[in-house]
């Protein structure tokens, strides 16, 4: 096996403005590669397709991984509860829930709300004459939705998008111990704040077809949440149901106000607003990495990976594989098809899909009609994390 060129824990200078030329670097140079720390890195895109879907050898499981990295605390009793880091029958059993609430009615309720909701965020922004995209526009859509539909009050939503971010800036290959201490924090506030949350909606349940808290809360049969189990899924409802979304529709501003030929085809037909939703995914990936852990003997291409080896799918690289994709490094907004992993695949594939590519489509086609002449006013600033991608500003002018 390969020694990796470079490693997420370590990434190499200019990575965070332009991590794309060091992917294309791993994914030709060492495709099935093995790092410093003993891990393996896979960068293509077959190679993930084919570990996303063999859950049997591929453990979503983060007990083992995050013990050391976070010791018996508030993170890692998070993060080792929500569904996103468990197997089956723990996964199935609440992802169960979460789908089953994400009905088309539902989602219909949603975007015919959101519509309203993006022009009156782009009313203000107009008064303003501009600014930070990301803060006012990009982050602030999908809180309204993942708010509104675990039933948090606008009042309490102010804090939730700090908390989000230093929970998963833990997840970070090497946080560092003010990454750690202020993810532990963010726990603990969160999690006494939903536990109040909770309480309230015990004794005033909402419609358990539209409110995920109510559902999940009522649980299915006998099997019931715990109050701990409870508690953590919903941190991990309000992170990801905001950060992946917030990182996407930021990127899509940042492509439109840089790609002027990309911005004129939305313009001229608006009917291709979902087919550059999905390019966006698979050209500035919000989610760049994934892991698993090999519970099993096993081979990826070939190369036997020995149990308890644990694995990073790199997303990013694989979402610009030359194997997958026609001129990969082209930002096709009618590419067809568009097979990216930017939501995983598999059984754990992202349960809230179909709400994002909804909030995306109807936030990106409310801001085109509004601001179709839109221009950058200063250089946009990329998160400095290997693990997410997005824009922390972008700043424009109208």
């Amino acid at each position: 096996m390969t020694p990796a060129p470079w490693s997420p824990s370590e990434p190499p200078d200019g990575f965070f403005d332009d991590p794309f030329p060091f992917y294309r670097q791993l994914r030709e140079e060492a495709p099935i590669a093995r790092a410093s720390d003993g891990s393996v890195l896979l960068s293509r895109h077959a190679d993930l397709s084919a570990v996303y879907r063999d859950a049997v050898s591929f453990s979503s499981d983060k007990r083992v991984e995050f013990a050391p990295k976070y010791g018996d605390g508030p993170l890692f009793r998070h993060h080792t509860t929500s569904l996103v880091f468990n197997d089956d029958p723990y996964h199935g059993r609440v992802r169960k829930r979460l789908v089953g609430a994400l009905t088309p009615r539902a989602l219909a309720a949603l975007a015919e709300a959101l519509g309203p909701y993006c022009e009156a965020l782009l009313d203000r922004f107009a008064e303003r004459g501009g600014g930070d995209a990301v803060e006012s526009y990009a982050a602030a859509v999908p809180v309204r939705v993942i708010g509104d539909m675990l039933g948090v009050p606008e009042a309490d939503r102010g804090a939730l998008r700090g908390w989000s971010l230093a929970i998963l800036g833990a997840l970070e290959p090497q946080p560092g111990p003010e990454r750690l201490a202020a993810g532990n924090a963010a726990v603990s506030e969160f999690s006494d704040y939903l536990d109040e949350l909770i309480e309230a909606r015990r004794r005033a349940p909402g419609d358990p077809e539209r409110d995920l808290l109510t559902r999940l809360i009522a649980g299915e049969g006998d099997e019931m949440l715990t109050p701990a189990e409870l508690i953590h899924n919903a941190i991990f409802l309000l992170n990801a149901g905001h950060e992946t979304t917030s990182n996407l529709i930021g990127s899509a501003l940042y492509i439109l106000a840089t790609m002027h030929d990309v911005r004129r085809a939305l313009i001229a037909d608006p009917e291709a607003v979902p087919s550059f939703v999905e390019e966006v995914l698979r050209f500035e990936s919000p989610n760049q990495l994934g892991n698993r852990r090999a519970v099993r003997d096993a081979e990826i291409a070939g190369v036997p990976i020995a149990a308890g080896t644990q694995i990073t799918l790199v997303i990013g690289a694989a979402n610009r594989d030359p194997a997958a994709f026609a001129a990969p490094e082209t930002f096709d907004v009618r590419r067809a098809p568009n097979r990216h992993l930017a939501f995983g695949a598999g059984p754990h594939q992202c349960a809230g899909l179909s709400l994002a590519r909804i909030e995306a489509r109807i936030a990106i086609a409310a801001w085109l009609r509004r601001f179709p002449e839109f221009g950058l006013a200063g250089h946009p600033h990329w998160q400095h994390r290997v693990r997410f991608r997005g824009l922390t500003a972008l700043d424009v002018a109208l």
